[in-house]
């Protein structure tokens, strides 16, 4: 049987504690060597895109892909959820939802290995959709008590305060200016689709945590050179699939102010094989670009609880 999961299913089985779970296992599988992961690939046309990321997870069983397309008509997402021994098509799973949840668990799951652990305060640039899922994440793993966000639209960053302060039952305030939004915070986010940087390293204080997670083209950068320099520790996902998406930090290799070999995996540091902060006062930085494996762990997760639930539908089609 070939399972379908809609965005309603989705929603039914998906927690963000548990997709902080599955990701911070799925993170320490990966340090270890027991994950495969194939870096995006896209094909462009004159007015949509292909996007394609595949890998697979040995340690659950599973290989699989995730495919979206982007256009002036917005995104649509799907996973593809396969055997690892077989090859059998286990599940279609529609994935705008499930992109968003592991998106901010992995935000989660970063902010657990390398904020502070005292971290209260959360600063977020760009109130969208994936911002959501940035703010749930985070509250995963630390006791938030206050938020602070940054847009450049008034009227959407105030509904987006008042949407995530019911969602998170703590103090959400919308601010007039990017800098309210870092002054004072433990933790910031990047959330955004800037070319041009939102976030500068001469604002960052002593001890701060920044996740930028919203840029995954070489032309798109979220924070600016001194940003990314001040911190003492930047951990990616993949130093592979950072050389190709990770538009704030491949000008600094360019300019030889920085190395790939320098940059440590979130794996590793889940893994117990690099540190993810050294003192209190380290500023950190977590470079997000979304990889295979994120999506695939949390889609397993899925299609297992929904099986259990009773919920999806079966497609009439082979499954080979």
């Amino acid at each position: 049987m070939v399972l379908f999961l809609g965005e309603d299913d989705v929603k039914q089985v998906l927690t963000m504690p548990d997709a902080v779970r599955v990701l911070e296992e799925m993170f320490r599988q990966d340090g270890l060597g027991g994950t495969i992961n194939n870096p995006r690939q896209r094909v462009r046309t004159h007015s949509a895109m292909l996007h394609l990321l595949a890998g697979a997870l040995p340690y659950l069983g599973v290989m699989g892909y995730k495919a979206y397309t982007s256009s002036s008509e917005g995104a649509k997402f799907r996973v593809f959820l396969h055997d690892i021994e077989t090859g059998r098509l286990l599940a279609v799973i529609d994935a705008n939802y499930l992109g968003m949840m592991r998106t901010g668990a992995t935000t989660g799951v970063a902010t657990k290995y390398m904020a502070r652990g005292d971290s209260s305060t959360v600063g977020i640039f760009g109130p969208g959709y994936q911002a959501r899922g940035q703010l749930m994440g985070v509250a995963a793993v630390r006791d938030v008590k206050r938020v602070f966000v940054y847009g450049r639209n008034a009227e959407r960053r105030k509904s987006f305060s008042r949407e995530m302060e019911e969602t998170l039952g703590v103090p959400v305030s919308p601010v007039e200016n990017p800098r309210e939004a870092v002054s004072g915070a433990d933790c910031i986010v990047t959330s955004t689709t800037a070319f041009e940087p939102v976030l500068h390293g001469a604002w960052l204080e002593k001890g701060v945590h920044v996740n930028a997670i919203g840029g995954n083209f070489l032309f798109k950068r979220e924070i600016d050179e001194r940003a990314a320099m001040s911190a003492r520790i930047i951990a990616v996902e993949s130093r592979e699939q950072s050389r190709m998406e990770a538009g704030e930090l491949l000008p600094l290799v360019e300019k030889g102010k920085l190395q790939w070999r320098n940059l440590v995996e979130l794996g590793e540091i889940v893994a117990g094989k690099a540190a993810g902060r050294i003192s209190g006062e380290d500023i950190t930085l977590f470079k997000s670009v979304g990889v295979a494996v994120e999506d695939l762990a949390v889609a397993e997760h899925a299609y297992r609880a929904a099986l259990s639930a009773g919920l999806g539908r079966s497609l009439d089609m082979p499954a080979r």
